[in-house]
């Protein structure tokens, strides 16, 4: 397999100045992609509950896209692991995530909505492991930390940007106007993409292999969990990660439904605020764990994004009100901008070598998947035959099992993350 290191050299000042040319479009594929990798997010439970629908089927939906994606996420880390066409990955997912939105718009019919979930699942399933990819493949493990960093920065800005664009819209021009936003940022990452020189990314690299590494070219989604199972601190990592996805992917959702449900919000604006808070948030928070991730370790990083959640969920079974967005949702900032940077970055390190990484990434993904998945309809059941009140405890309470795991096994992680930190 030919490789940027062999024709430039790997350090060489030509490879240099192809790395600087590819981290700025990198950066803004990072800003742009945040609208259109989830199609129309967090809005389309609202944008359901104003055609009829309730708040268990939608959490139905919800979780068969969950289920779809987390069944998707190895064999698309495999994928991206093997292909060298990383950049046409990103371009058709993301086209195949707009298509798959406007199904929506066009008619909410049950199973039109579930085939429209699934296809994006799929679609962002695909996306990252592709751009986490490319981004180790350009700046090699050195600089990943510091690379994936300031790309979860640029994303959780483009969410915060494109999530605001869409409650002014929607209020303005009604909700199908956030569709058409979704397809403009499209059309902005796919150029965004296409600014990347295909030659700044090393592809050997993008697997986690540097400096003479040598690896079977053989892998797949077998491959991906016996790297998961092999590997003690992994099943950690993934243990903790499920329980508190298990907790968090309906929370979002769930208080924009509440809250707009009882009358205290417009449904675009309100929806659209939830986001733009957490985003802007998060990129504090991203930025943050990057500085601490390289000082301290993976491990503190973690353990104050996993004890976000409990707080979450009380503030939020309790607060069911408008003003309760600011602090419910300043919580959801900090617990996934911190996981934003430090989980990619963990892995990366632990599989370093390996020329698994990303089908390692699809692994973790795929488990913590399962939590999430489920999530929303736990939470949306929970919501209709008990109450908000209870789902929000309830879905708060599964952190706690992650901030056991974390803190029993802390003597296996904390070895791992200071191995991967040094």
């Amino acid at each position: 397999m030919a490789t940027v290191a062999d024709t430039l050299g790997g350090g060489s000042p030509s490879h240099a100045v192809e790395r600087k040319r590819a981290t700025r479009p990198l950066e803004a594929l990072n800003f742009f992609m945040a609208d259109m990798q989830a199609g129309i997010g967090p809005f389309l439970g609202v944008f359901l509950q104003q055609r009829g629908w309730t708040a268990g089927p939608i959490g139905s939906v919800m979780t068969a896209g969950g289920v779809a994606g987390m069944l998707m996420t190895v064999p698309a880390g495999a994928f991206i692991d093997h292909t060298e066409k990383k950049r046409l990955v990103v371009i058709v997912t993301g086209i195949c995530t707009v298509m798959a939105s406007f199904l929506i718009l066009f008619s909410q019919a049950g199973w039109v909505v579930t085939v429209s979930q699934v296809a994006t699942a799929i679609a962002g399933a695909a996306i990252g492991p592709a751009v986490t990819g490319m981004t180790l493949g350009i700046v090699r493990q050195k600089g990943f930390n510091a690379q994936n960093g300031r790309n979860q920065a640029w994303n959780h800005a483009g969410n915060m940007v494109g999530a605001g664009l869409s409650g002014y819209l929607g209020w303005r021009f009604g909700m199908p106007a956030i569709f058409y936003l979704a397809a403009v940022f499209g059309v902005l990452a796919i150029t965004s993409v296409l600014m990347i020189p295909e030659k700044a990314i090393d592809h050997r690299a993008a697997r986690g292999l540097e400096k003479g590494d040598d690896t079977d070219a053989e892998g797949g989604q077998a491959e991906g969990f016996r790297t998961l199972i092999r590997n003690r601190p992994m099943l950690v990592l993934a243990a903790a990660l499920a329980c508190f996805h298990l907790g968090n992917g309906a929370m979002l959702p769930l208080y924009g439904l509440a809250v707009v449900g009882a009358g205290k919000g417009d449904a675009a604006l309100f929806t659209a605020t939830t986001v733009v808070v957490a985003q802007a948030v998060m990129i504090v928070a991203s930025l943050i764990a990057m500085r601490m991730s390289a000082g301290r370790g993976y491990w503190l990083v973690l353990l104050i994004s996993f004890a976000a959640l409990p707080l979450r969920g009380a503030l939020a079974g309790t607060f069911i009100e408008h003003w309760g967005v600011w602090p419910v949702q300043a919580l959801d900032g900090i617990g996934a901008g911190l996981q934003s940077v430090a989980v990619p970055g963990l892995v990366a390190c632990l599989l370093s070598g390996t020329g698994r990484v990303n089908v390692g990434q699809g692994a973790v993904m795929t488990v913590q998947g399962v939590g999430a998945s489920l999530s929303p309809a736990i939470g949306g059941w929970l919501a209709q035959e008990l109450g908000y009140h209870v789902a929000f405890y309830v879905l708060g309470s599964f952190a706690l099992v992650s901030v056991a795991l974390w803190v029993v096994f802390a003597g296996v992680v904390r070895q791992a993350c200071a191995a991967a930190q040094a």
